[in-house]
Protein backbone atom coordinates (compact mmCIF):
# COMPACT_ATOMS: atom_id res chain seq x y z
CA UNK A 1 0.00 0.00 0.00
CA UNK A 2 1.56 3.42 -1.22
CA UNK A 3 1.44 5.59 1.84
CA UNK A 4 0.52 9.07 1.54
CA UNK A 5 1.47 12.36 3.05
CA UNK A 6 -1.66 13.01 4.27
CA UNK A 7 -2.55 10.22 6.38
CA UNK A 8 0.87 9.99 7.64
CA UNK A 9 0.00 13.59 9.15
CA UNK A 10 -3.35 12.99 10.32
CA UNK A 11 -2.16 13.11 14.44
CA UNK A 12 -0.77 15.72 14.23
CA UNK A 13 -2.66 17.75 11.49
CA UNK A 14 -4.53 20.19 13.73
CA UNK A 15 -0.62 21.11 15.30
CA UNK A 16 0.23 21.51 11.83
CA UNK A 17 -2.23 23.84 11.13
CA UNK A 18 -1.74 25.75 13.93
CA UNK A 19 1.79 25.78 13.37
CA UNK A 20 0.67 27.50 9.60
CA UNK A 21 -0.47 30.36 11.49
CA UNK A 22 2.56 30.83 14.05
CA UNK A 23 4.87 30.64 11.46
CA UNK A 24 3.14 32.97 8.88
CA UNK A 25 2.54 35.93 11.82
CA UNK A 26 6.26 35.21 12.75
CA UNK A 27 7.10 36.09 8.71
CA UNK A 28 5.36 39.41 9.27
CA UNK A 29 7.48 42.53 8.78
CA UNK A 30 6.43 46.50 8.15
CA UNK A 31 9.32 47.02 5.34
CA UNK A 32 6.89 46.45 2.49
CA UNK A 33 9.59 45.09 0.38
CA UNK A 34 10.31 42.69 2.75
CA UNK A 35 6.49 41.50 3.24
CA UNK A 36 6.54 40.33 -0.24
CA UNK A 37 8.75 38.70 -0.29
CA UNK A 38 7.91 36.59 2.65
CA UNK A 39 4.71 36.08 1.37
CA UNK A 40 6.11 34.61 -1.50
CA UNK A 41 8.55 32.19 0.53
CA UNK A 42 5.47 30.99 2.78
CA UNK A 43 3.74 30.71 -1.14
CA UNK A 44 6.20 28.09 -1.99
CA UNK A 45 7.04 25.74 0.38
CA UNK A 46 7.08 22.20 0.02
CA UNK A 47 5.78 19.12 1.89
CA UNK A 48 6.40 20.57 5.06
CA UNK A 49 8.33 17.38 6.24
CA UNK A 50 10.70 18.92 8.66
CA UNK A 51 7.74 20.27 10.76
CA UNK A 52 6.36 17.17 10.61
CA UNK A 53 9.84 15.38 12.05
CA UNK A 54 9.46 17.89 14.80
CA UNK A 55 5.99 17.76 15.97
CA UNK A 56 6.13 13.64 15.47
CA UNK A 57 8.62 13.30 17.64
CA UNK A 58 7.65 15.58 20.45
CA UNK A 59 4.37 13.16 20.04
CA UNK A 60 6.37 10.25 20.37
CA UNK A 61 8.94 11.31 23.63
CA UNK A 62 6.01 12.86 25.40
CA UNK A 63 3.53 15.99 24.63
CA UNK A 64 3.69 18.28 22.34
CA UNK A 65 4.19 22.07 24.02
CA UNK A 66 4.04 25.30 23.07
CA UNK A 67 7.90 25.14 22.71
CA UNK A 68 7.40 22.65 19.82
CA UNK A 69 5.94 25.16 17.53
CA UNK A 70 8.90 27.75 18.36
CA UNK A 71 11.14 24.57 17.70
CA UNK A 72 9.48 23.76 14.39
CA UNK A 73 9.42 27.72 13.34
CA UNK A 74 13.15 28.12 14.30
CA UNK A 75 14.32 25.32 11.69
CA UNK A 76 11.75 26.56 8.87
CA UNK A 77 13.81 30.05 9.66
CA UNK A 78 17.00 29.16 9.36
CA UNK A 79 16.57 26.38 6.88
CA UNK A 80 15.31 28.90 4.76
CA UNK A 81 17.55 31.51 5.37
CA UNK A 82 20.71 28.91 3.92
CA UNK A 83 18.44 27.38 1.09
CA UNK A 84 18.08 31.31 -0.10
CA UNK A 85 21.85 31.81 0.35
CA UNK A 86 22.23 28.64 -1.10
CA UNK A 87 20.65 29.90 -4.14
CA UNK A 88 23.17 32.63 -4.54
CA UNK A 89 25.95 30.15 -4.16
CA UNK A 90 24.74 28.18 -6.73
CA UNK A 91 23.16 31.10 -9.06
CA UNK A 92 20.18 28.83 -9.42
CA UNK A 93 17.31 30.48 -10.63
CA UNK A 94 14.47 28.51 -9.86
CA UNK A 95 13.76 26.00 -6.38
CA UNK A 96 11.04 23.28 -6.46
CA UNK A 97 9.82 25.36 -10.02
CA UNK A 98 9.47 28.51 -7.86
CA UNK A 99 11.83 31.55 -9.27
CA UNK A 100 14.50 31.48 -6.60
CA UNK A 101 14.39 35.13 -4.93
CA UNK A 102 17.74 36.24 -6.23
CA UNK A 103 15.95 35.41 -9.80
CA UNK A 104 13.60 37.55 -9.10
CA UNK A 105 14.88 40.12 -6.47
CA UNK A 106 18.63 39.97 -7.37
CA UNK A 107 21.61 38.61 -5.18
CA UNK A 108 21.90 41.88 -2.98
CA UNK A 109 18.95 41.21 -1.81
CA UNK A 110 18.71 37.64 -1.29
CA UNK A 111 21.54 37.41 0.89
CA UNK A 112 20.00 40.36 3.06
CA UNK A 113 16.85 38.24 3.11
CA UNK A 114 18.82 34.81 4.40
CA UNK A 115 20.32 37.18 6.83
CA UNK A 116 16.74 38.41 7.98
CA UNK A 117 15.50 34.66 8.21
CA UNK A 118 18.37 33.83 10.25
CA UNK A 119 18.16 36.68 13.02
CA UNK A 120 14.19 35.81 13.18
CA UNK A 121 14.98 32.55 14.06
CA UNK A 122 17.51 33.36 16.61
CA UNK A 123 15.44 36.11 18.20
CA UNK A 124 12.34 34.01 18.59
CA UNK A 125 14.42 31.63 20.48
CA UNK A 126 16.41 33.96 22.70
CA UNK A 127 12.82 36.09 23.70
CA UNK A 128 11.57 32.88 24.88
CA UNK A 129 14.61 31.43 26.45
CA UNK A 130 14.80 28.03 23.87
CA UNK A 131 18.49 28.12 24.48
CA UNK A 132 18.09 24.01 23.92
CA UNK A 133 16.66 24.47 21.19
CA UNK A 134 18.78 27.46 19.33
CA UNK A 135 21.71 25.23 20.08
CA UNK A 136 20.77 22.24 18.72
CA UNK A 137 19.44 23.58 15.35
CA UNK A 138 22.86 26.41 14.98
CA UNK A 139 24.66 22.75 15.56
CA UNK A 140 23.00 21.88 12.27
CA UNK A 141 23.55 25.02 9.94
CA UNK A 142 26.95 24.97 11.12
CA UNK A 143 27.52 21.60 9.97
CA UNK A 144 25.00 21.93 6.50
CA UNK A 145 27.56 24.90 5.96
CA UNK A 146 30.33 22.73 6.57
CA UNK A 147 29.39 19.63 4.41
CA UNK A 148 28.62 21.95 1.56
CA UNK A 149 32.14 23.36 1.44
CA UNK A 150 33.67 20.02 2.33
CA UNK A 151 31.77 18.84 -0.90
CA UNK A 152 32.90 22.17 -3.20
CA UNK A 153 36.83 20.93 -2.08
CA UNK A 154 36.63 17.71 -2.95
CA UNK A 155 34.45 18.20 -6.40
CA UNK A 156 37.97 20.66 -7.86
CA UNK A 157 39.98 17.14 -6.92
CA UNK A 158 37.45 14.10 -7.29
CA UNK A 159 39.07 11.69 -4.98
CA UNK A 160 36.28 11.35 -2.66
CA UNK A 161 36.07 7.83 -0.79
CA UNK A 162 32.88 6.19 0.76
CA UNK A 163 34.08 7.76 4.21
CA UNK A 164 34.30 11.19 3.06
CA UNK A 165 30.81 10.89 1.29
CA UNK A 166 29.20 9.43 4.12
CA UNK A 167 31.01 12.84 5.94
CA UNK A 168 29.53 14.79 3.41
CA UNK A 169 25.77 13.86 3.34
CA UNK A 170 25.98 13.41 7.44
CA UNK A 171 26.78 17.02 7.47
CA UNK A 172 24.75 18.43 4.56
CA UNK A 173 21.83 16.53 4.82
CA UNK A 174 21.32 14.59 8.14
CA UNK A 175 22.22 17.00 9.94
CA UNK A 176 19.00 18.91 9.55
CA UNK A 177 16.83 15.88 10.21
CA UNK A 178 18.58 15.26 12.98
CA UNK A 179 17.97 18.18 14.77
CA UNK A 180 14.83 18.63 13.51
CA UNK A 181 13.96 15.24 15.58
CA UNK A 182 15.79 16.47 18.46
CA UNK A 183 13.75 19.42 18.74
CA UNK A 184 10.81 17.80 18.67
CA UNK A 185 12.18 15.29 21.33
CA UNK A 186 13.61 18.31 24.03
CA UNK A 187 10.54 20.93 23.51
CA UNK A 188 8.48 17.84 24.60
CA UNK A 189 10.90 17.59 27.99
CA UNK A 190 12.53 14.56 27.93
CA UNK A 191 16.17 13.50 29.18
CA UNK A 192 19.43 14.51 27.28
CA UNK A 193 19.80 10.35 26.86
CA UNK A 194 16.30 10.78 24.98
CA UNK A 195 17.09 13.53 22.78
CA UNK A 196 20.51 11.83 21.40
CA UNK A 197 18.35 8.84 20.61
CA UNK A 198 16.09 10.77 18.79
CA UNK A 199 18.79 12.53 17.06
CA UNK A 200 20.58 9.58 15.71
CA UNK A 201 17.40 8.38 14.89
CA UNK A 202 16.89 11.52 12.71
CA UNK A 203 20.84 11.45 11.65
CA UNK A 204 20.09 7.91 9.87
CA UNK A 205 16.84 9.00 8.18
CA UNK A 206 18.74 11.65 6.98
CA UNK A 207 21.62 9.34 5.53
CA UNK A 208 18.80 7.35 3.53
CA UNK A 209 17.18 10.36 2.45
CA UNK A 210 20.12 11.47 0.76
CA UNK A 211 21.18 8.23 -0.89
CA UNK A 212 17.61 7.80 -2.14
CA UNK A 213 17.77 11.07 -4.00
CA UNK A 214 21.39 10.14 -5.28
CA UNK A 215 19.64 7.42 -6.94
CA UNK A 216 17.20 9.56 -8.57
CA UNK A 217 19.99 11.21 -10.56
CA UNK A 218 20.65 7.55 -12.32
CA UNK A 219 17.05 8.09 -13.40
CA UNK A 220 14.14 5.91 -12.99
CA UNK A 221 12.13 3.77 -15.30
CA UNK A 222 9.16 5.16 -13.76
CA UNK A 223 10.33 8.49 -13.41
CA UNK A 224 11.58 8.58 -17.37
CA UNK A 225 15.01 9.34 -18.38
CA UNK A 226 18.26 9.69 -16.49
CA UNK A 227 19.06 12.95 -15.45
CA UNK A 228 22.89 13.24 -14.75
CA UNK A 229 22.67 16.49 -12.25
CA UNK A 230 24.95 15.65 -10.15
CA UNK A 231 27.59 14.43 -13.07
CA UNK A 232 26.96 17.74 -14.50
CA UNK A 233 27.64 19.46 -11.62
CA UNK A 234 30.68 16.89 -10.52
CA UNK A 235 29.17 15.88 -7.48
CA UNK A 236 31.02 12.60 -6.27
CA UNK A 237 27.89 10.23 -4.95
CA UNK A 238 27.62 6.56 -3.92
CA UNK A 239 26.99 5.41 -7.24
CA UNK A 240 29.36 6.51 -8.69
CA UNK A 241 32.15 6.22 -6.31
CA UNK A 242 31.40 2.60 -5.56
CA UNK A 243 31.63 1.96 -9.54
CA UNK A 244 35.11 3.54 -9.48
CA UNK A 245 36.10 1.58 -6.82
CA UNK A 246 35.39 -1.34 -8.55
CA UNK A 247 36.62 -0.02 -12.04
CA UNK A 248 39.98 -1.46 -13.76
CA UNK A 249 42.99 1.71 -13.98
CA UNK A 250 41.73 2.66 -17.45
CA UNK A 251 37.79 2.73 -16.84
CA UNK A 252 38.65 4.78 -13.98
CA UNK A 253 40.55 6.91 -15.85
CA UNK A 254 38.16 7.27 -19.06
CA UNK A 255 35.76 8.41 -16.36
CA UNK A 256 37.04 10.91 -14.13
CA UNK A 257 38.12 12.52 -17.62
CA UNK A 258 34.40 12.88 -18.53
CA UNK A 259 33.36 14.08 -15.24
CA UNK A 260 36.21 16.43 -15.53
CA UNK A 261 36.23 18.07 -19.02
CA UNK A 262 33.05 17.17 -20.32
CA UNK A 263 30.30 16.88 -17.75
CA UNK A 264 28.14 19.12 -19.83
CA UNK A 265 27.75 16.42 -22.91
CA UNK A 266 24.86 14.89 -22.46
CA UNK A 267 26.27 12.12 -25.04
CA UNK A 268 29.19 11.44 -22.18
CA UNK A 269 27.23 11.75 -19.17
CA UNK A 270 24.74 8.99 -20.00
CA UNK A 271 28.19 6.66 -20.44
CA UNK A 272 29.05 7.27 -16.99
CA UNK A 273 25.37 6.73 -15.86
CA UNK A 274 25.55 3.29 -18.33
CA UNK A 275 29.24 2.76 -16.24
CA UNK A 276 27.39 2.93 -13.25
CA UNK A 277 24.82 0.68 -13.80
CA UNK A 278 27.05 -2.13 -15.47
CA UNK A 279 28.90 -2.15 -12.15
CA UNK A 280 26.39 -2.44 -9.58
CA UNK A 281 26.65 0.82 -8.45
CA UNK A 282 23.26 1.11 -7.73
CA UNK A 283 22.20 -1.97 -6.02
CA UNK A 284 25.24 -1.35 -3.51
CA UNK A 285 23.84 2.41 -2.99
CA UNK A 286 20.18 0.58 -2.27
CA UNK A 287 22.13 -1.65 0.29
CA UNK A 288 23.58 0.82 1.74
CA UNK A 289 20.09 3.12 2.14
CA UNK A 290 18.12 0.04 3.24
CA UNK A 291 20.95 -0.47 6.36
CA UNK A 292 20.17 3.25 7.40
CA UNK A 293 16.63 2.34 7.36
CA UNK A 294 16.72 -0.45 9.27
CA UNK A 295 19.05 1.10 12.24
CA UNK A 296 16.76 4.10 12.27
CA UNK A 297 13.57 1.68 12.47
CA UNK A 298 15.90 0.10 15.85
CA UNK A 299 16.14 3.36 17.41
CA UNK A 300 12.44 4.18 16.88
CA UNK A 301 11.21 0.93 18.20
CA UNK A 302 12.94 1.56 21.39
CA UNK A 303 10.29 4.69 22.43
CA UNK A 304 6.69 3.87 23.73
CA UNK A 305 4.25 2.85 20.95
CA UNK A 306 1.81 5.30 20.06
CA UNK A 307 0.14 6.90 16.93
CA UNK A 308 2.60 9.43 16.57
CA UNK A 309 5.45 7.03 16.76
CA UNK A 310 3.36 4.77 14.20
CA UNK A 311 3.09 7.77 12.19
CA UNK A 312 6.63 8.61 12.31
CA UNK A 313 7.62 5.14 10.86
CA UNK A 314 5.55 5.63 8.16
CA UNK A 315 7.40 8.62 7.51
CA UNK A 316 10.63 7.20 7.38
CA UNK A 317 9.22 4.79 5.00
CA UNK A 318 7.77 7.77 2.73
CA UNK A 319 11.12 9.15 2.43
CA UNK A 320 12.84 6.31 1.06
CA UNK A 321 9.81 5.33 -0.78
CA UNK A 322 9.04 8.45 -2.71
CA UNK A 323 9.42 8.59 -6.86
CA UNK A 324 10.45 12.42 -6.49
Amino acid sequence: MALNLKEIKAPIATEMEEFEKKFRSSMKTKVLLLDKIMTYIIKRKGKQMRPMFVFLSAGTCGKIEESTYRGASLIELLHTATLVHDDVVDDANYRRGFFSINALWKNKIAVLVGDYLLSRGLLLSVDNNDFELLKIVSSAVKEMSEGELLQIEKARVLDITEDVYYEIIRQKTASLIASCCAVGASSAGVQNGQVEKMRLFGEKVGMAFQIKDDLFDYGDDEIGKPLGIDIKEKKMTLPLIKALSEASRSDKKRIIKIIRKHSEDNKKVAEVIQFVKQSGGLEYAQGVMRKFYEEAMELLNEFEESIYKQSLGQLVQFTIERSK
